[in-house]
Formats: C-alpha cells, sequence, structure tokens
C-alpha cells in the first residue's frame, strides 16, 4: 500500500521533478526546510505549484461552514427587521387609512346635514306660500260673507271705536312701564357712579391727611421728598388679595421699605412658609439697593431668603418636571421626533456625551434648598455685595470668556471675572447647571444618587461636604455652609414647594 505523503514531502518531490538544486542541498545535508520556505524557493524558480497540495482540511471542514452560519444568521436577522420595519408601516398605514375613512365619513355626514338643510331652506317659501293663499282666501271668504250681509251702521260705528280705544290704551300703558323702568336703571347708575365719586374724595382726603400728622411737616426735607417717592412706588405694588398667583416684579431700582410693604401686602411670612412648607410665587429681577442699610441682620436675612426662596423652589420644580418626563420618555418603545428632539436638547443642556441617557438622569436632579440658599448667602454677603447688586450675580461663579464684573481684590497676573446676569433666577439656573454638569463636583452628585437609590431624603447637610472645591478654601468652606444652614434653620425650606399657580402677572412699571 502506498504511505500518504504530507504537503510538505509532496513540494519535495516537486522539487526533484524539477531538479531544484537549492532543495536537494537542502535535504542532502539535513537540514529541515519548513513548507513555507519550500514554497518559496519553487516559486522564485518559477515552479506552479498544483492546487491539490493546498487543501487545507479546517478551512474545508470548519471555517467555511461557520462563515456559512454566520451569514445565514445575518440574513435571518435582516429578514426580522425588514418584517418589523414592514409591520410597522402596516400598522402606519392602517391608522392613516382609518383616519382618512373618519374624515370622510364626518364630511359626507356632514354635507347630508348641509343638504337636508337647503332642501328643508328650499321647503320654506313653499309653505309659506301655502299658508299665505289658505289664511288670505278665509279672510278675503270672512269679509264678502260681511259685507253681503246687511250691517246697521250705528253698531259698526261702536265696534270701531271700541277697538281702536282699546288699541291706544294698551300702547299708552306698555310705553309708560318701559320709560319708568329706564328711569329706575338709570337712577342706579347714577347713585353708583356718586359712591364712587364719593369714595374717591375719601381716600384722596385721607391720603392728603397722613403727612399733616408728623411735627416737622413745616420745614421742606429731602428725606421726605424720598419718602413720598416711596408711596408711590408702593401704589404701584400694591398686591391687595390673600391669594397671589405668579408675580414678576421688573428692574426699578426698588427699595428695601417698598419690598417690605409688598410681602405685608402679600402677607409672605417666613413663619408661615416654615409650617407650611408653601411658597408664594414672587419672582425678583434684582435686590434692593439699600439692603445694607437695615439696622436689623435678623430682618436683612429674612428678606434676602424672602427673595431668593421662590427662585430656587421654582428651578427645582422645573428641574424635577423634566425628571419625571425623561423617566417617561426612556421607558417608551418608540418615541416622537417631539420627544427626540427634547432629549437631544437636554443632552446638550447638561453635557452628556454620546447620548447616555443613565448619565442624564444622574445630572437631572434637583440642589438642596438649604444648600442653595448658604452658598447664594455666603457669595453675595446676603444680597449687599458689588457682584449681587450691579451683576445679579449670587453665587460667585467665575467667568473667563462671558460678560462679567472684575473684581477689585484680583491679582495682576490673573484674569478671570465674575459672571454677569440679566436678573436673579438666570444666576440660580446658571448654578444649579453648574453643579449638575461641572467635573469638579461629580462627588456631590454620586453621593445624592446613593441617597436617591436608598429611598433618603436630598439633605443638605448630608452634601455640603462634597462641595469643597467649590472655593479655594475647600473644607473650611464646607464647614462655614454647615454653619449658616444650622443658625438659620435654613433645612425647614428643603420640603417647601410653590403655591399651584396658572396665571402670570407682570406687574407695570
Amino acid at each position: 500500500m502506498k504511505k500518504k505523503l504530507s504537503y510538505r514531502d509532496k513540494l519535495i518531490e516537486l522539487a526533484y521533478i524539477y531538479d531544484v538544486k537549492e532543495i536537494k542541498d537542502y535535504v542532502k545535508s539535513r537540514k529541515n526546510l519548513t513548507s513555507g520556505q519550500l514554497e518559496l524557493i519553487l516559486k522564485k524558480n518559477k515552479i506552479i505549484i498544483p492546487k491539490d497540495f493546498k487543501s487545507n482540511f479546517l478551512r474545508d471542514n470548519f471555517v467555511k461552514p461557520v462563515a456559512k452560519i454566520k451569514i445565514n444568521l445575518r440574513e435571518y436577522k435582516e429578514s426580522k427587521i425588514k418584517d418589523k420595519n414592514r409591520a410597522i408601516r402596516k400598522l402606519e398605514n392602517f391608522k392613516l387609512d382609518t383616519n382618512r375613512k373618519i374624515g370622510r365619513a364626518l364630511k359626507d355626514a356632514w354635507n347630508n346635514l348641509g343638504q337636508i338643510g337647503l332642501n328643508f331652506l328650499n321647503i320654506i317659501p313653499k309653505l309659506g306660500k301655502v299658508i299665505y293663499e289658505f289664511f288670505g282666501n278665509m279672510l278675503t271668504d270672512l269679509f264678502h260673507g260681511i259685507y253681503k250681509q246687511q250691517i246697521e251702521p250705528q253698531k259698526a260705528k261702536k265696534v270701531i271705536i271700541a277697538i281702536s280705544s282699546v288699541a291706544i290704551l294698551s300702547t299708552v300703558i306698555f310705553s309708560g312701564l318701559n320709560y319708568l323702568s329706564d328711569d329706575e336703571i338709570v337712577k342706579k347708575i347714577e347713585t353708583k357712579k356718586e359712591i364712587k365719586k364719593e369714595t374717591k374724595k375719601l381716600e384722596s382726603k385721607k391720603d392728603i391727611k397722613k403727612p399733616e400728622i408728623k411735627k416737622e411737616a413745616k420745614k421742606p426735607d429731602i428725606k421726605k421728598q424720598d419718602k413720598k417717592i416711596e408711596k408711590k412706588e408702593q401704589k404701584k405694588f400694591e398686591v391687595k388679595r390673600k391669594s397671589v398667583d405668579e408675580v414678576i416684579l421688573p428692574n426699578l431700582n426698588l427699595k428695601t421699605e417698598t419690598v417690605l410693604n409688598l410681602f405685608k401686602d402679600v402677607e409672605y411670612d417666613l413663619g408661615q412658609v416654615r409650617s407650611k412648607k408653601l411658597v408664594k410665587p414672587i419672582y425678583f429681577t434684582q435686590f434692593p439697593r439699600d439692603l445694607d442699610e437695615l439696622q436689623s441682620t435678623k430682618l436683612k436675612k429674612e428678606t434676602f431668603i424672602k427673595i431668593v426662596l421662590p427662585l430656587i423652589v421654582a428651578e427645582n420644580e422645573r428641574i424635577l418636571a423634566d425628571r419625571e418626563k425623561l423617566l417617561v420618555v426612556s421607558n417608551k418603545k418608540f418615541t416622537t421626533d417631539l420627544e427626540k428632539q427634547w432629549i437631544r436638547q437636554k443632552l446638550l443642556e447638561y453635557k452628556v456625551k454620546k447620548g447616555n441617557l443613565k448619565e442624564l438622569l444622574i445630572r437631572m436632579d434637583i440642589i438642596p434648598t438649604s444648600i442653595a440658599l448658604a452658598q447664594a448667602a455666603k457669595e453675595s454677603g446676603w444680597g449687599t455685595s458689588r457682584f449681587a447688586l450691579e451683576g445679579n450675580a449670587i453665587f460667585g461663579q467665575w467667568t473667563w470668556s462671558g460678560q462679567g464684573i472684575a473684581p477689585l481684590d484680583r491679582e495682576s497676573n490673573k484674569n478671570h471675572k465674575i459672571l454677569k446676569f440679566p436678573i436673579l433666577r438666570a444666576s440660580v439656573k446658571a448654578y444649579q447647571n453648574n453643579l449638575n454638569t461641572h467635573k469638579s463636583y461629580s462627588k456631590f452628585r454620586q453621593k445624592r444618587l446613593t441617597l436617591r437609590e436608598k429611598n433618603k431624603k436630598i439633605a443638605g447637610l448630608e452634601l455640603t461636604e462634597t462641595l469643597n472645591n467649590y472655593a479655594q478654601t475647600g473644607s473650611e468652606y464646607t464647614k462655614i455652609l454647615n454653619q449658616i444652614i444650622r443658625q438659620n434653620r435654613l433645612t425647614d425650606f428643603e420640603p417647601v414647594k410653590l403655591v399651584n399657580s396658572v396665571k402670570k402677572i407682570e406687574l407695570s412699571s
């Protein structure tokens, strides 16, 4: 039986057949050449290797079948995707067809109703004509009958006089009644107008009498003129109602006294906010310029909290609403174009890359009200710093490119500025976005996530330690924040929500 040669032995035999000396010499010297080396020498001598020699068992028996299975799986997957797309298209077409059919049915019903109405209108003249002819003929027959009968002239005169007298009396009575009712209405209107005039006169008299009570009314003083101006401002911003909707105050350089009077008018009290956990949506666009002139530090702090608290709560409620929407949209199998556009917008807003919705959900969360109030108080000097008054910068955020205010004590080798904002709410929004997106506050976001996962409250005192990168002082800064929160009982404002409001009232300047 002939021995089955290997691929290498076949190559050596081929070398002997074509008398390749190089290979013969290697064989004689008992140097073992690999099959690859033998192939190269044969190719160098321009010898063609038969295809039968190159048969590979692994490739024929394993590689090719596996490749075929992969191709079949890919084709199967593609066919399933096509079937799925086809089914979706069928459903969409069915939906469109049903909408068209319903629309056509409604249109046809409307047309039929219109046709019935037109037919009825066409019948009305004919009915009128029939009724007119019927009554006309009946009356003519009646008058003919009366005319043909012999009536006494004296009786006829009496009947005519009676009918005319009844008609005259009825018209006189009817017109008299109308005249009396109109006269009463006019009198009521006049009395109402007189009452209004009298009330206005009384109010004006009260306003005039108020400054006469003061003893130093003889000398013209500048302070009194300022008070008169403040009274005018107060009249502009008087809101005489207990239930306030949303009040947005414009940029009018309001004074602190005017602000305090406004709080009295709307019954805005921090004690009630702490107990009821509800705050009225009063949004100031800037701080009063003379807030620092208040002698009572307690009143100054309360005024600051009253101005900033609704802004922080409003932004937190906006974030929570976005968070709920994201949870709903992310659980959907199919999303609309508007929903996709909204997700893209939020990914850009929270600086999330590669469309990572899990990371977006981590970043899209509230900043505890106690932390926000404490940082606002620390960075703005309770609303009295130059940056807060000139640029509405509550949180002292730095910028190197945007519009800002240069610090007076800035070193010569530095070029940073404090970021400037058009209104206070924009500063609050930028601050919350900064904590939710910047890499320096990743520990803050991670600890907030763990509190969420454990179903615990997102408390400010639990998270202050993670904000040591906010200021250059580090841990000392976090200690100051804890001290501000505890001394001013700012944790009481963490569960506070806005009073439900729908309408917006912009007070005119």
